[in-house]
């Protein structure tokens, strides 16, 4: 613990217990609070109003669209965005909310950028925003590490908006979270045609609230919480396969069923016999590992 707090503050970030006084207010409410956190940047933004904008990694254009207009507008209005610096949503999330601040959780250590082509949001958000994580300094994010995560990021949120969500997603996962903290769900819309916004459209069907813009989510949040969201079962936002360990020999069939030109996640996970978001969760843990590079549209390749 020692070590990890002095290389913390050699890189510049802070380490904040839950007993203390700069301690994000909205995360001291659950039970329990994360007790340690690794923060870079202005803690200052514990102390606004916030609002969390996730959704689909491969999102449309219309939805990097929705979702920057949506954390400008928010920002303009004086709430800070909370996202987790992931590709799609997330990151047009963080870069449209810039000038009014932002919040990046992370799943690995504050000095872990993933995915590495973020990097120079990395800086913009550390520089006008905050970067906040569970996990300590130096530790690098393996696919296990999301799901605490993404309660870090409900949790610093009065609520979360879903923008393209798929059936099974992190982002539904994460809506189940928002609720069990007793934070407003909100969800954009989609075309029924359009499967990344089945998800997104099944939460709007069990009682999340129903949002287009800024105005709808301040509105949502404003009103007196009389609504009661059905709680779906879990497998009705999670691949069950999502709970069960990853074997190393599900690993290595995975790096075997494809080479360096790029296949479609339900490609490779066709040749190697296993589920497609359990192939996913692996292609996170090799592209951390540096032997998988992936692409917009759901394809990957190995590293060169």
């Amino acid at each position: 613990m020692e070590r990890e707090y002095s290389k913390t503050l050699e890189y510049g970030g802070q380490i904040l217990c839950a007993a203390q006084r700069y301690f994000p207010p909205l995360l001291k409410q659950l039970e329990p609070p994360p007790p340690v956190l690794s923060v870079f940047g202005d803690i200052s933004l514990f102390q606004k109003r916030s609002v969390a904008i996730v959704g689909s990694r491969q999102a449309s254009a219309a939805g990097r669209k929705l979702a920057r207009d949506i954390a400008a507008a928010l920002s303009g209005e004086g709430f800070s965005i909370v996202s987790g610096l992931a590709r799609g949503i997330d990151g047009e999330a963080h870069a449209a909310s810039l000038g009014g601040g932002t919040v990046a959780v992370l799943g690995g250590g504050i000095d872990h950028i993933y995915p590495p082509q973020h990097r120079d949001l990395y800086r913009a958000v550390s520089d006008r925003g905050c970067i906040v994580s569970e996990s300590p300094f130096g530790h690098r994010a393996t696919a296990r590490d999301f799901p605490r995560r993404n309660r870090i990021i409900t949790g610093l949120s009065e609520g979360v908006v879903i923008i393209e969500a798929a059936e099974r997603s992190g982002s539904l996962v994460s809506a189940r979270t928002a609720l069990e903290q007793n934070r407003e769900v909100m969800a954009v819309p989609g075309s029924p045609l359009e499967p990344r916004s089945a998800g997104s459209n099944r939460l709007l069907k069990h009682g999340a609230m129903l949002v287009r813009d800024a105005e709808d989510v301040i509105e949502a949040l404003s009103a007196p919480q009389s609504r009661t969201m059905q709680s779906p079962t879990p497998t009705s936002f999670e691949d069950p396969e999502d709970e069960l360990v990853i074997s190393i020999g599900q690993i290595e069939a995975v790096k075997m069923a494809f080479g360096p030109q790029p296949l479609s996640i339900q490609e490779i996970a066709r040749a190697a016999d296993i589920g497609s978001a359990r192939c996913a969760s692996i292609l996170v843990e090799l592209e951390i590992a540096g032997d998988a590079v992936t692409f917009a549209g759901g394809f990957a390749a190995l590293a060169l």
